[in-house]
């Protein structure tokens, strides 16, 4: 039986991860797959960094030096960069990241008590979304945003993070809802927020609105072939 989610404090701090590969996946016709990777990236960050009352930092899964290089050029002055094998790693290295390493701290003062990871191609993401998932985290072991091709947009976790995540699962930003249910161990320990999409295949271009202010980086990539 897993334990209920610990009970939060006034100090606790709360961490955003843009997750994002050492290496380009695919682009639109005629574009550079690296510079459609960095713009996904630099539009999602920004969203994140416009965020209240959380540390924002860049996990680059399998990094190299280029590739935190590049990460770090994408994000404001003081933002932790780093690599992780894994999206597991990615999370809980975050919660030895120190309030100095993670710039000025709007969280709080005391320990990293939960930690959202966020696909770096949702580049018109709604900030609310995230806010959602940490809320939801005060009484459930993980909370999603799922993706309309069936991923996640978002995944949180409280830490230490729950014994049956871990366990039975391999967390991932491709983990599916019903991998989750069959896995949980009582009803509430899943908390699934409102849907997004992310933009992973040509035919995932349909889902940006134009009108949708922000995503400045991957619209300029979009006009310009």
């Amino acid at each position: 039986m897993s334990e209920p989610a610990r009970s939060a404090s006034a100090n606790d701090r709360r961490i955003v991860v843009l997750v994002l590969p050492s290496n380009p996946t695919w682009a639109p016709p005629g574009r550079s797959p690296e510079a459609w990777r960095l713009a996904l990236a630099e539009d999602t960050y920004e969203v994140l960094a416009a965020l209240d009352r959380v540390e924002v930092a860049v996990a680059v899964l399998n990094g190299t030096e280029a590739s935190l290089q590049e990460a770090t050029t994408l994000t404001w002055p003081g933002t932790p960069v780093y690599t992780a094998p894994t999206l597991h790693q990615a999370l809980t290295q975050a919660a030895t990241l120190t309030p100095a390493e993670a710039g000025v701290s709007t969280s709080g003062t005391g320990r990293v008590a939960a930690v959202v990871a966020v696909a770096y191609d949702a580049p018109d993401l709604p900030g609310l979304l995230i806010g959602k998932l940490f809320r939801a985290l005060s009484t459930a072991d993980i909370a999603v945003c799922p993706a309309e091709d069936g991923s996640q947009v978002a995944l949180g976790v409280n830490l230490p993070i729950a014994n049956w995540l871990t366990d039975s699962l391999e967390l991932s930003l491709d983990l599916t809802l019903g991998e989750l249910d069959q896995a949980k161990p009582r009803r509430h320990a899943v908390a699934v927020g409102p849907g997004w999409h992310r933009l992973r295949s040509p035919a995932d271009l349909a889902s940006l609105d134009p009108g949708l202010e922000g995503w400045d980086a991957t619209r300029s990539i979009l006009r310009h072939a």
